[in-house]
């Protein structure tokens, strides 16, 4: 444990973020940029972190959420994620797996790669397929945050 906390740094910071739901990469992009790594290397340590999730959570997502709501603790919580994901998925079986990458690409609060990942689960989508169009979807996504973030930059200057 005190090599992982004396170890931990800015670098390690984006990475985690990146990797958590909500934040993903849009949070961890910017995170980088204001903590001083150069934005090249914020996007791809992010772009890096949130993609190494995807084939866990496209292979965990739907059995974690039926545990959660067999469970009295954690019943609501899964009904308010389904419930979320069932929103989303109207345009994704609308569109199938241009639906799910652009669900992905397009950087607004409740969209990346948590929510492409738990719509293809329970829309039972082919799993290699979507890692591909999960995957593209979160570096459109990254290179909007990354081209959103260096303007603010240049605002600021």
């Amino acid at each position: 444990m005190d090599f992982f906390i004396n170890n931990f740094n800015n670098e390690m910071a984006v990475f985690l973020l990146s990797m958590m739901p909500i934040s993903e990469l849009r949070g961890s992009i910017p995170l980088g940029i204001s903590l001083g790594l150069s934005p090249l290397k914020s996007f791809a340590i992010s772009l890096f972190g949130n993609i190494i999730i995807i084939p866990f959570l496209l292979l965990l997502f739907k059995p974690t959420i039926r545990f959660f709501a067999r469970t009295n603790l954690l019943k609501k919580p899964a009904a308010f994620i389904v419930k979320k994901i069932d929103q989303r998925a109207s345009k994704v079986i609308k569109y199938e797996l241009i639906g799910l990458f652009l669900l992905v690409a397009i950087p607004l609060p409740t969209t990346g790669a948590w929510t492409g990942c738990g719509v293809a689960s329970l829309l039972k989508l082919d799993y290699k397929k979507s890692l591909i169009y999960i995957s593209a979807g979160v570096i459109s996504a990254g290179l909007i945050v990354l081209l959103l973030s260096l303007i603010g930059l240049s605002l600021i200057k």
